[in-house]
């Protein structure tokens, strides 16, 4: 029934936003890695104010890896938890550099070597970067798919792996863009407009 109810909400989404895309802004494989460490705990929309100048000082792994830490956390400061996330990036790409020849890896197992990278973000990068199926459990996947029945858990692998049985393979990227996009727009996580929303009549808690 999961696979079967998976099928239509991919249709219904497909329908209502056709144009499924990351809403982190970036060109090389790389900054997406570094922005989506700049999204924790941060709107995607402050990470790309910050981004353009960011990436501007720093155009490669090599100048991210050799970047001195206070200047770097003062282009980031204003994304919070900027130290961490300032130390997390330098590491990050040292490692990029010195394992991985400055590119970014294909598969989770390398991608979960890389410090502050999690299942969520190599997914993104597997997703975005190299087409493959991904599943980004993010705050707006996790509420959506568990409104919907997709999902029975909070545990962002647990609803990783139920999204991976309900939807298709080659659908699992885009559906996770099209729930933030939807998260944002409609099932908000309070007040949600059920009265608005395309997946109404196939919603296990409609209104909650």
């Amino acid at each position: 029934m999961n696979k079967q109810n998976g099928e239509i909400i991919t249709e219904l989404l497909k329908a209502e936003y056709p144009d499924a895309e990351c809403s982190l802004e970036y060109e090389k494989d790389y900054e997406l890695l570094i922005s989506t460490r700049l999204a924790a705990q941060c709107t995607d929309a402050r990470v790309n104010m910050v981004t353009p100048a960011l990436f501007a000082r720093y155009t490669s792994p090599k100048a991210f890896a050799e970047a001195d830490v206070r200047e770097l956390e003062g282009y980031i400061e204003s994304c919070g938890l900027y130290k961490t996330k300032a130390a997390d990036i330098i590491e990050m790409c040292r490692r990029l550099v010195d394992v991985y020849g400055g590119k970014v890896p294909d598969n989770m197992e390398d991608l979960l070597t890389l410090r502050g990278v999690g299942r969520k973000t190599a997914n993104l990068i597997l997703g975005d970067v190299y087409g493959k199926p991904a599943v980004v459990t993010d705050t707006h996947c996790i509420r959506i798919s568990n409104r919907l029945g997709l999902a029975d858990s909070k545990d962002p692998r647990k609803v990783e792996d139920a999204l991976r049985e309900a939807i298709a393979p080659g659908e699992q990227n885009n559906f996770c863009h099209r729930l933030v996009m939807h998260g944002r727009a409609v099932c908000t996580a309070r007040s949600p407009k059920c009265e608005a929303c395309v997946l109404a009549k196939v919603c296990a808690k409609r209104g909650v």
